[in-house]
């Protein structure tokens, strides 16, 4: 078994500038406005430095998003014993408070339904961690159950930034979480 090779600090800095020069273009201007030559000219790289580290913008959204899904998974499992059925867990309402900031940037990747580029991400992290939990537990039917909750999340958190679903951060994340909790339940 080969370990990966460690990454080089230059390449990581180079990625982390791209990183905030996209978001402080999307603060400015929806995704679908930002060029590759602002963003370059605002990360102080070349252009052919930016195809180096990413296919095209959606990649580096991609990439500048992945904080959110790291934050969904771990706003998920903030919780220790039994899980109260009613209310989330308080790091599940901060992390839909969070959003704010970014939310055009997240809604041009997460599709209503939990689709696009960031939600296969979002649904790819979420069921592999939750299907590693419920092997773990000894749980029935746990990749069906995986599945099941990654969908769900990615779901309503897609419909809940489109605007499908009208409810403050704190009455959505009860509500995503009366969902999941059944989902683990019901099995």
């Amino acid at each position: 078994m080969t370990r990966p090779a460690p990454e080089d600090p230059r390449a990581a800095r180079t990625r982390a500038r791209l990183r905030e020069a996209l978001l402080a273009e999307c603060a400015e201007r929806p995704l679908e406005e930002v060029g590759v030559a602002a963003l370059v000219r605002r990360a102080g790289v070349g252009r052919a430095t930016f195809y180096v580290h990413y296919d095209g913008l959606e990649a580096l959204a991609v990439d500048a998003c992945a904080d959110v899904v790291r934050d969904a998974v771990e706003a998920l499992h903030a919780w220790r014993g039994r899980p109260d059925p009613v209310h989330a867990p308080p790091a599940l309402a901060e992390f839909f408070a969070s959003l704010t900031p970014h939310a055009a940037l997240y809604r041009s990747l997460l599709t209503p339904g939990g689709g696009g580029p960031l939600g296969r991400v979002l649904h790819r992290d979420l069921r592999a961690y939750s299907l590693r939990e419920r092997e773990l537990a000894g749980a029935a039917d746990a990749p069906l159950v995986a599945s099941a909750v990654a969908a769900t999340f990615a779901g309503v958190l897609g419909d809940w930034l489109h605007g499908l679903l009208d409810a403050a951060a704190t009455d959505i994340a009860d509500q995503v979480w009366q969902l999941l909790v059944a989902l683990h339940a019901s099995r």
